[in-house]
């Protein structure tokens, strides 16, 4: 009994040692697989142009005010505008800071916040039935919006508490800043 012991101290010290390099590229390989296009694809569909956003940007952002406006994007003020403007452009920047590992916990917050945001528009102004809602401990994995987002932030979370880790673009600039800031010796 005391080698199966023995050996699951061995594995755990071995993915111990390996985990500070390990997870969070892992997270961030994961979340570029499987999220990333998500994300840019949903944002494309919000640009008309760099600074125009298209009509489905503010059916999707604010279907309720929108459909009060009938659909008429000039009906929106400026407030409206930057929201879908900011909205769209985190759905792009932010992934690619994910992925390439610069900004990773400033980046980790912005889209477990923006997954919050898109989490409450879906069911406040969309009105998301039950079973797209979905509820926790039902045995039920496959619910869009509690399941599936909350393994994303899941997910996120690893990023946002570990950071980048050592195969990251944070990683290369926290040894450049240390080896910037040494006073030279004479």
């Amino acid at each position: 009994m005391n080698r199966f012991f023995q050996a699951d101290d061995d594995v755990s010290a071995f993915f111990s040692a390996k985990a500070a390099d390990l997870l969070p590229f892992l997270a961030r390989l994961i979340f570029a697989l499987v999220l990333a296009g998500y994300f840019w694809s949903s944002a494309l569909t919000k640009f008309d142009g760099p600074f125009s956003p298209s009509v489905g940007a503010y059916a999707q952002i604010f279907p309720r005010a929108f459909e009060t406006a009938n659909y008429n994007p000039q009906a929106f003020g400026l407030w409206p505008w930057a929201v879908v403007m900011a909205g769209a452009y985190a759905e792009l920047v932010l992934p690619l800071l994910l992925i390439f590992g610069l900004l990773t916990r400033i980046a980790s917050l912005g889209m477990i916040g923006f997954i919050v945001v898109q989490s409450l528009t879906d069911i406040v102004g969309h009105g998301a039935d039950a079973a797209t809602i979905g509820r926790w401990f039902d045995r039920v994995p496959d619910a869009l919006i509690l399941d599936q987002r909350a393994l994303w932030m899941g997910l996120l979370a690893v990023t946002l508490i570990h950071g980048g880790g050592r195969i990251s673009i944070d990683a290369e600039l926290r040894k450049w800043r240390s080896t910037w800031r040494k006073p030279a010796s004479n």
